[in-house]
């Protein structure tokens, strides 16, 4: 998935995910709406069904992307950034834009009015922009607007009657944020004695086997040149991104990284 110009970036990893990804499936944070939908129902990309308000399709599979900027540098050198929630199709096409009509602006006010301080807080830390490109306000709003509006489970007839103008952005925004937070990949990769250097360099099968051995599924790796700077974590989703259960998948596909004389640049 192409993102557009200038808005990018991410750093992150706060947590570590209470069993192991190959174990269970990830729970949805307890948030401000529900869904009403549960977590009975169908994986998303487990059949051709159309999407409904508690099956997420055509975009069923889902990417958690996150990026490690050290040029210019941003969030913490200990963690990796958020970069969004993005719903491929199951055969790895996708969709972007999807509904200029709830482009919202002002993501920061929305996230308050609505009681979701907490998750503004944490983007403020996890989900930056690169600085040259643009400001956080900017990249959130890029990132619904591209990505978050072409979920078929977070139209506005799926919420709840009575629900406040942007309510389902809210849910979008709170939910990145909570999956993000089961993702710790700095520490996955120092826990397999992996560590941000200037001089050592990796293979690309040896980055993704550490990975898989903290994580029980295998990402994708995506580098500038040599130097790794993006990574996707693959999902299937049971029921609604309001409330449903993320189950993790090894990626359908290698990123675009060189097999090996890969870099994990420290961020000073």
């Amino acid at each position: 998935m192409v993102a557009l110009n200038g808005l990018l970036r991410p750093a992150v990893a706060v947590g570590s995910i209470a069993a192991s990804l190959n174990t269970s499936s990830l729970n949805k944070r307890t948030g401000s709406i529900s869904s009403g939908c549960g977590t009975t129902g169908s994986l998303s990309c487990s059949s051709n069904a159309k999407g409904t308000c508690c099956f997420e399709a055509p975009g069923g599979l889902i990417l958690q992307t996150q990026f490690w900027d050290t040029n210019p540098e941003t969030g913490p050198t200990d963690s990796w950034t958020i970069h969004g929630l993005w719903p491929d199709n199951c055969d790895g096409s996708f969709s972007e834009d999807c509904d200029p009509s709830r482009d919202y602006t002002g993501i920061s006010s929305l996230l308050t009015a609505q009681g979701a301080s907490s998750t503004l807080s944490f983007m403020e830390q996890f989900w930056l922009n690169d600085p040259d490109d643009g400001s956080n306000e900017e990249l959130w709003e890029h990132e619904w607007a591209t990505h978050g509006t072409c979920y078929s489970t977070l139209q506005t007839s799926c919420l709840p009657e009575g629900s406040p103008k942007g309510a389902e952005a809210v849910a979008f925004f709170e939910q990145v944020v909570t999956l993000f937070q089961t993702l710790p990949t700095y520490e996955w990769l120092t826990n397999q004695g992996i560590k941000p250097s200037t001089s050592t360099t990796h293979t690309y099968s040896a980055l993704t086997a550490a990975l898989e051995a903290e994580a029980g599924v295998i990402p994708a790796l995506n580098c500038d040149g040599s130097d790794l700077d993006e990574i996707y974590w693959y999902f299937h989703l049971r029921g609604s991104v309001i409330d449903g259960e993320f189950e993790p998948i090894s990626a359908p596909e290698k990123g675009d990284c060189p097999s090996s004389g890969i870099k994990w640049l420290p961020k000073n």
